[in-house]
């Protein structure tokens, strides 16, 4: 390393991203330092996928114990849920976990900064007072929730604050159509808080297969969340006993809790960026190219703060083909196709490939494989509960190019299926596998009779 410089590599933000790169580059024999001002691991794991599955695991607990009635157990009393005792438990977990990212970071010989770090020019960074020179720059600082600004939107919360709530509210409102916002009305539902889920178009989930998103919308209805689309609020009032929500549509609401999901943008506020070169997208975020280099030579970036897939594994695999350009062979490639992922709404939804609709305008003709049934655990458990499975398969070729799941362990599921697809699986391949019985997974070796 030229004497000029004090590291190699300066990764600012210690998510699943910039830790995976910090690590790998030190690995490497490159004198790397990690800067975090907020907490080790990112958004995944402090207010993320990590916190809000262990909360979707607690929201699920009230049918279990309604559907083992049906299989000879008797629960003395009716449950009740301790949210104390959910959310400390939660938050020790997450210390746990941060203590793991510090060992990583401690063990692969990188310097950790707690403290925020900006960019101060080409190849510098200042973090707690001190400026230093590095070759390499990467910005891994992720994303931020978005609320828009009307009037009273002070009063409501995002998804950060979800996790540490003193206490629950009676009734909730929930705004949004996207994946946290289905999730977490999922949540509060199970928890027994009265849930508004509230979206301004018609359609929630609307990036996904049409099919499986009013599968979810159904289902969410059936467990009890009131959902309200084409819907908006104006304004929302503070008063003596909570929130008065006013909409553009329909009566006020009287509510607990306003939760904003609506989105994150990426997080480069006060980061010092204006001092580069690097040039950012319309909607904020990093411009890169396939190699993730902005149009600073010295700066890099990657994750949720490029906007290009918004997934923590997306980010892992992101840092790993960077880490092979700037110290490797160079070879490496990331593909975004076919990614598979899972929306942990109540029902749950998996999914890889291309939706019916994208399917329909890339393929001249497809042929659509639908199933819908009663999962065993509800025959004796007497729950309402459906499974939707779909695929999607391109005539000419007989390639599977879609397949969607709704309802219990869709995820677990759909990552298997993820791999057929990246291997390239058709129609044949599906029907040659022998499926395990009894399971719902088997249905997607079963299905043979096409629904149109």
């Amino acid at each position: 390393m030229s004497e000029s410089f004090d590291y190699d590599l300066f990764v600012i933000g210690a998510g699943s991203g910039g830790v995976r790169a910090a690590r790998m580059a030190a690995s490497k024999g490159k004198k790397v330092a990690v800067a975090e001002e907020r907490y080790l691991g990112g958004t995944c794991v402090n207010v993320g996928c990590v916190p809000k599955k262990l909360f979707v695991y607690a929201s699920q607990f009230p049918e279990l114990f309604y559907a083992s009635a049906g299989f000879g157990w008797t629960v003395p009393q009716a449950p009740t849920l301790d949210w104390a005792t959910l959310r400390d438990n939660k938050t020790a977990e997450i210390e746990r976990l941060n203590g793991i990212y510090n060992s990583l970071i401690d063990n692969s010989g990188a310097d950790l900064f707690d403290g925020r770090a900006t960019i101060a020019g080409p190849h510098l960074v200042s973090v707690n007072d001190q400026t230093y020179r590095a070759r390499t720059i990467l910005v891994a600082t992720g994303g931020w929730p978005y609320i828009p600004e009307f009037p009273g939107s002070e009063h409501a919360i995002s998804s950060n604050e979800m996790f540490f709530l003193d206490e629950l509210p009676k009734t909730a409102v929930v705004v949004g159509g996207g994946y946290i916002a289905v999730e977490f009305a999922g949540i509060l539902n199970g928890l027994g808080v009265e849930t508004h889920l509230i979206y301004r178009g018609p359609h929630l989930l609307k990036s996904f297969d049409r099919e499986m998103s009013d599968k979810i919308k159904q289902g969410m209805t059936d467990k009890g969340v009131h959902i309200h689309v084409n819907t908006e609020i104006n304004k929302i009032t503070k008063t003596g006993s909570g929130l008065t929500v006013a909409l553009n549509n329909q009566a006020d609401m009287a509510a607990g809790l306003v939760l904003y999901a609506t989105g994150r943008v990426a997080n480069t506020a006060g980061l010092g960026l204006e001092t580069t070169n690097v040039v950012m997208r319309n909607n904020g975020a990093i411009a890169v190219d396939e190699h993730f280099a902005t149009a600073d030579p010295s700066v890099y970036a990657l994750g949720d703060v490029i906007d290009r897939v918004q997934l923590t594994p997306v980010a892992i695999q992101e840092a790993m083909v960077l880490i092979d350009h700037l110290y490797g062979e160079g070879v490496a490639k990331i593909d975004y196709s076919d990614i598979p992922t899972a929306v942990f709404c109540q029902p749950e939804l998996g999914t890889v490939g291309l939706s019916e609709e994208q399917a329909r305008a890339e393929y001249k003709d497809i042929a659509v494989y639908v199933s819908d049934f009663k999962p065993m655990l509800q025959t004796l458990g007497g729950g309402a509960d459906r499974i939707t499975m779909k695929l999607i398969v391109d005539s000419a070729s007989d390639r599977v190019v879609g397949c969607h799941m709704v309802g219990e362990h869709a995820a677990e599921i759909i990552q298997g299926m993820g791999i057929a697809l990246k291997a390239g699986a058709t129609k044949a391949h599906f029907d040659a596998t022998v499926g395990i019985h009894p399971s719902a997974a088997e249905e997607f070796v079963t299905m043979r009779e096409k629904a149109r």
